[in-house]
């Protein structure tokens, strides 16, 4: 199979996965207690004017009608209009989706600086102190709850000490590039230490698990490759141990480590939600759950069709990567 066919089967392969979680979403209405007119009309509402409401929504359309409107409005980029926030449901979430992306960019930009080192430190001096304090570090990584550890963080860096705010955003990593360019540099160097200050510890609570995977799973596949009969040949040709490692050895690990990373960064966006609610991050989770506590349907559904298809797009990237990486997997 060419490379060519791989990117076209794992596409249509991707636009299937996304019609699924468009079906899922579309019934989670239908499924879930309570009516969506309930939650528009008022409390004294007439019957005739909760008629009138349903009409006006579509719902006294047959269901499949309801769902061939529905593929055909996304379709043409409308997600539907929120009459409990009173603004198009696209607007709403397309305007909160960078700052999840931010955050779990940020999130990823630490995992992979701290956790791939780590890795190569503990397989490199294993049964060594530094490969146990690598190996506890992933294990209490891997064990906390990203909400325990939010919360401790605020605890302790905001109220205890007052290095960090406690929650919110002041402004994105590309209004502070904007300040930075029409104020100058000195506005610029105060924008982005205030970026960092908002962002570092919802980025470090997010990316604490992502990291303490990434070190494990670094650490096992350097291990192995140490052990294969590649890596000795190479040590009795007389090559630098430095270079064994880091551009044979851990060359090879990255394989399976770039998956991992495109995944579990697919995993970031759509989990951000306990971090987001905690740290009052203004993203694509908090719009999640509010629009859950309000019942705003069409926010929460443009909100998991955004995030499902978001995944899917970063699984395709990773697929992409990977198949140019590995040509096996293509020949598979």
């Amino acid at each position: 199979m060419s490379y060519g066919r791989f990117l076209l089967k794992r596409g249509l392969q991707g636009i299937v996965v996304v019609w699924g979680v468009v079906t899922i979403v579309f019934m989670l209405r239908f499924i879930t207690p309570g009516n969506a007119v309930d939650a528009v009309a008022p409390l004294d509402a007439s019957p005739e004017l909760r008629e009138r409401i349903a009409e006006e929504l579509g719902l006294d359309q047959p269901l499949y009608v309801q769902y061939l409107d529905y593929l055909w409005e996304l379709l043409n980029g409308d997600m539907g209009y929120s009459y409990i926030s009173g603004i198009e449901a696209s607007s709403m979430v397309f305007s909160k989706l960078p700052a999840t992306v931010e955050l779990a960019v940020a999130s990823s930009i630490i995992a992979i600086g701290l956790s791939i080192p780590l890795g190569v430190i503990s397989a490199t001096r294993r049964h060594e102190p530094a490969d146990y304090a690598a190996t506890t570090f992933s294990l209490v990584g891997i064990s906390t709850p990203n909400f325990w550890l939010g919360i401790m963080l605020i605890l302790l860096l905001s109220v205890q000490f007052g290095i960090f705010p406690t929650s919110g955003r002041a402004f994105g990593f590309v209004q502070a590039f904007r300040i930075t360019a029409n104020q100058g540099l000195g506005a610029g160097a105060d924008a982005f230490y205030q970026w960092l200050r908002f962002i570092t510890l919802p980025a470090v609570t997010l990316g604490t698990y992502f990291t303490a995977l990434i070190t494990r799973l670094t650490r096992s596949g350097m291990l192995e490759e140490l052990g294969q009969s590649y890596v000795r040949a190479t040590r009795a040709k007389g090559l630098p141990e430095s270079l064994v490692r880091y551009k044979h050895a851990l060359r090879n690990t990255l394989i399976p480590v770039i998956t991992v990373l495109g995944l579990q960064l697919g995993t970031l966006i759509g989990g951000a939600v306990i971090t987001e609610s905690v740290f009052s991050w203004p993203g694509l989770g908090t719009t999640l759950i509010n629009a859950i506590n309000a019942r705003d349907w069409p926010i929460l559904q443009a909100t998991l069709v955004v995030i499902g298809t978001g995944f899917v797009i970063v699984n395709l990237v990773v697929d992409a990567i990977y198949a140019y990486l590995d040509p096996q997997v293509v020949a598979e």
